[in-house]
């Protein structure tokens, strides 16, 4: 009977089961089978003993995505773009995976009309066909709405808005990436939108600034002493707590609407340099020495430079308003009081 109950569940599929993906992961074990693209076969062992389903491919490789079609109706896409060009071909794999022929759509309820895969399929995705043989049609995520044939979330970045000199932001504001990896998210967003306008699937953005955590924190960069700005030539940045994140990702996917953006932003208003103070304080580190912008371009490396040329504050309202999620660590100072 148990086992019967869990293969019932509805699947969802995570696409770059990273640590924000594994933390998804863990919130959804009790209510949805998971099933996970990794690249690397050295993780297959790790994500099933997590619980998660695995199936190896990769989204550079478009042929190895073909598993992918049906799997699950509901998607979080996490898996960054590749590392050079403006267009981000990853994501068109992915949803050239994911978008069926319309003669294929009402398999999309199950793994397959029939609940069977061949053999060769099965074993690719390192499912066994004994196992596969007792799939049903599946029961949609709360997500999937009538017509929509997958659910996406898609993991972006706050940086697709380049500088905005400090300017407080909402989800309106336009667009305007200041170097290739902004301009990739950016094309992987409008691939997004395109396909739910075609009602290939059915997209949500989310936006996402710092991601910060037990493990994501620059104590490394503190112990080093790389240097932070001066108050006066500082950047606004924003952040967001990993548990937070993820469950807001899950949001996204039962409370989303169709081609919306949602910043997944905390209440912080900080400076890079303030938040880099805090994390110092908290640890009992010493607190980074400052220099000038233009000291800064000489000594820094260019991808920290980046981060150091673009300031915004992002408002969240939407997040609260339309998701209706109340954030477990409202600031970086409500988590760094946990660790003292």
């Amino acid at each position: 009977m148990n086992a019967t109950r869990i293969l019932r569940r509805p699947r969802v599929l995570i696409v770059g089961c990273g640590d924000v993906g594994m933390r998804c992961a863990e919130r959804l074990r009790a209510r949805a089978r998971i099933v996970a693209l990794t690249s690397h076969r050295e993780r297959v062992a790790e994500l099933r003993t997590a619980g998660v389903t695995p199936i190896v491919g990769d989204l550079d490789v478009p042929r190895s995505l073909r598993r992918l079609r049906a799997i699950a109706p509901t998607v979080l896409h996490l898996a960054p773009p590749q590392k050079a060009g403006d267009d981000d071909r990853r994501t068109r794999a992915l949803i050239a995976a994911l978008s069926a022929p319309r003669r294929l759509r009402p398999a999309f309820q199950g793994i397959a009309a029939t609940g069977r895969l061949r053999a060769s399929r099965s074993q690719y995705a390192g499912i066994s066909v004994s196992e596969t043989a007792r799939i049903v049609p599946d029961r949609p995520f709360p997500s999937v709405r009538r017509g929509a044939s997958v659910r996406v979330v898609y993991a972006s970045t706050t940086g697709v808005y380049g500088d905005c000199g400090g300017a407080l932001i909402d989800e309106t504001r336009p667009v305007f990436p200041a170097n290739e990896r902004a301009k990739r998210r950016v094309s992987a967003e409008r691939q997004l939108r395109r396909a739910s306008a075609r009602g290939s699937l059915a997209a949500s953005i989310v936006r996402i600034p710092g991601i910060y955590a037990g493990n994501r924190l620059p104590l490394l960069r503190l112990e080093r002493g790389t240097p932070a700005l001066v108050a006066e030539d500082d950047v606004y940045t924003n952040h967001i707590h990993a548990d937070d994140l993820a469950a807001i990702l899950l949001r996204a996917a039962t409370h989303g609407r169709v081609a919306r953006v949602i910043h997944a932003s905390d209440d912080s208003a900080l400076k890079m340099g303030e938040y880099f103070d805090a994390v110092a304080d908290a640890f009992g580190l010493a607190r980074a020495p400052r220099i000038t912008r233009e000291a800064a371009e000489q000594e820094l490396e260019p991808m920290l430079l980046s981060f150091m040329r673009e300031s915004r504050r992002l408002s969240n309202v939407r997040l609260k308003r339309e998701l209706r999620y109340r954030l477990r660590y409202p600031s970086v100072g409500d988590f760094l009081r946990t660790v003292r």
